[in-house]
């Protein structure tokens, strides 16, 4: 029979990619997490990870199981919180999922006011490079409610936050040929060397969509994974940087440009089901105070 332990060895040799790192992290001996994986594959009848000589993979079995075993550990942890809650340990969490850019610029003022409100809740904030893996965590169960762009063909309760902006960002001193001080077209900037993202976060694929539509593709000058990084190489002198305008600190001393033809995105909360009243009282004080 299948156990919760089982169900964590296997979610987190995957995550470390290791038997060895995964035995360290559980604290347990290799030979035990080893035994555990076979009985767990006896269960299930067949092999669910391929051991590599450096690493393991999923197999067809093993990827098709993966996210049911993740959603079933998020399960048992918010039946562990919700017994403490009744037994008076704790007045209760909230689990959070969301992309870079909205943790750092969307989330602050609503944690802050939520915080105010509510100092019982704790709150822990997962996040994720890309709106898809953000999609797919919630799928798995891993949070309580999830922010980010409107995932595509979700079937479960979604909520308008509002519309994001991008601005372009360049040194305070960069000159472009634009006939206003406020906007640029994009394709005036295409012989230049970009601030750009990281493979797989999804401000990438975002730059290099804006750019073809402009008629260039974004030569990196430099790619970063923090969404806060880029505007602040880009004030530096690296290149143009394209970034969500509710990052941009208060005081910032680089010049902020609208594009010509404008850049948004729809920023939504989405669950899998109908929310808690707690997790439906966060959802309204988000959509008073998230900064979109």
């Amino acid at each position: 029979m299948t156990s919760l332990r089982q169900l964590e060895y296997l979610v987190t040799v995957v995550d470390t990619g290791s038997f060895t790192r995964a035995a360290e992290q559980l604290h347990v001996t290799q030979p035990a997490l080893s035994h555990q994986m076979r009985a767990l594959e006896h269960s299930v009848g067949g092999p669910l990870l391929e051991r590599l000589p450096r690493s393991v993979r999923l197999t067809p079995m093993g990827r098709a199981m993966l996210p049911h075993a993740r959603a079933a550990l998020a399960d048992a942890e918010r039946a562990r919180c919700a017994a403490r809650q009744a037994s008076g340990q704790v007045a209760g969490e909230l689990l959070i999922a969301t992309v870079y850019s909205v943790s750092l610029g969307v989330l602050p003022p609503a944690l802050r006011v939520w915080r105010r409100e509510r100092p019982d809740v704790d709150v822990r904030l997962f996040e994720y490079r890309h709106a898809d893996e953000l999609r797919d965590a919630m799928l798995a169960g891993e949070a309580d409610l999830a922010i980010g762009p409107r995932p595509d063909g979700w079937t479960g309760p979604v909520r308008k936050l509002g519309t994001e902006e991008f601005v372009v960002v360049l040194p305070a001193d960069g000159a472009t040929e634009s006939t206003s001080d406020s906007t640029v077209d994009l394709a005036e900037l295409a012989g230049c060397a970009w601030v750009h993202y990281a493979p797989g976060h999804g401000l990438a694929e975002l730059l290099d969509a804006a750019c073809a539509e402009a008629g260039f593709r974004p030569r990196p000058a430099v790619r970063t994974e923090q969404t806060a990084a880029a505007p602040l190489l880009a004030a530096a002198g690296l290149g143009p940087a394209l970034v969500p305008a509710n990052v941009l600190p208060a005081e910032f001393s680089g010049r902020v440009l609208r594009p010509g033809k404008p850049i948004r995105r729809e920023l939504v909360a989405y669950g899998r089901s109908e929310p808690d009243p707690l997790t439906a009282a966060f959802g309204e004080v988000l959509a008073q105070h998230a900064r979109v």
